[in-house]
């Protein structure tokens, strides 16, 4: 994929390397904070003296990972502007926070167990660095087109979020037991692939800024179809529990996301991505 050179979007934010401060001396400075504060002394003055250490360094504003998830974010906000106008809409764009380790999102603590995921509640996308690893490594399906999918996918939950889907299957969802919550959430997760698949046709049709080629170049749908169906449900709960349990499904099986994702990248028609009235998965 020719990613380098091209527009990048403002809209990320870097929270990497943005750790606290821990007091080093643990139980031996808690003493002597109570000893100072027994002879009447002031015991922050104390924390003020101990030695500090930083629990992370920060990582490079323009490093080739900050580049690289700017310019696909910057890649969606241009096709889902033009998307937006052509149904009569204003497409707002969500900002994406990379991170490492933990963070606090607007629904709730993430960490890099969480895995990739937007949030409605603040219009923002969460990406832990090291799933790009992960992809590879854990999933084999490497590639920055494989990583450029799951930027989309996510993108594809503000989408939806936009378009008032989110909290239509929301309320839906506080009216059904487990099961059927479960399979809404795979219609949803689709969904998204569709998206992401509608975002990848784009990419396909686009002229590189550095008059290379094409955005998309040999290999890379096919790494973006490896990552969905690398990340099904039927696929992780083998890998976990050597078993498959379809009511637990969540994101929908890997056969399910290829082919939702095909189907995406097979038309510009919004309308064609409609899992929730498919009879068909």
């Amino acid at each position: 994929m020719l990613w380098q050179d091209r527009r990048e979007s403002e809209n990320v934010e870097d929270r990497r390397g943005m750790g606290g401060k821990t007091v080093v001396g643990g139980i031996g400075t808690l003493i002597l904070m109570l000893v100072v504060y027994l002879l009447g002394g002031n015991p922050l003055q104390v924390l003020q003296q101990a030695p500090q250490t930083s629990t992370a360094t920060q990582a490079s504003a323009n490093d080739d990972t900050t580049r690289f998830v700017r310019t696909i974010l910057a890649d969606t906000e241009d096709f889902w502007g033009r998307t937006f106008s052509r149904l009569g809409s204003r497409y707002s764009d969500p900002t994406l926070v990379l991170f490492n380790g933990t963070t606090q999102s607007g629904c709730g603590f993430a960490n890099a167990a969480t895995g990739p995921f937007y949030c409605p509640a603040d219009s923002r996308v969460y990406l832990d660095e090291s799933f790009f690893n992960e992809l590879q490594n854990r999933f084999h399906a490497g590639g920055d087109f494989a990583s450029a999918y799951v930027i989309a996918h996510e993108v594809g939950h503000h989408v939806q979020h936009l378009l008032g889907i989110t909290d239509k299957v929301d309320a839906q969802r506080a009216r059904l037991g487990k099961s059927s919550q479960n399979q809404l959430s795979v219609r949803l997760e689709l969904q998204a692939d569709f998206l992401a698949g509608m975002w990848a046709r784009y990419e396909a049709q686009q002229a590189a800024a550095n008059g290379k080629g094409t955005v998309v170049q040999p290999g890379d749908i096919e790494r973006a179809l490896a990552a969905a169906s690398a990340i099904g449900d039927d696929r992780l709960q083998k890998q976990a529990q050597g078993y498959v349990v379809p009511d637990a499904f969540t994101h929908g099986t890997s056969a399910q996301r290829v082919r939702w994702f095909k189907k995406g990248f097979d038309t510009d028609d919004i309308r064609k991505g409609d899992t929730f009235s498919s009879d068909n998965l």
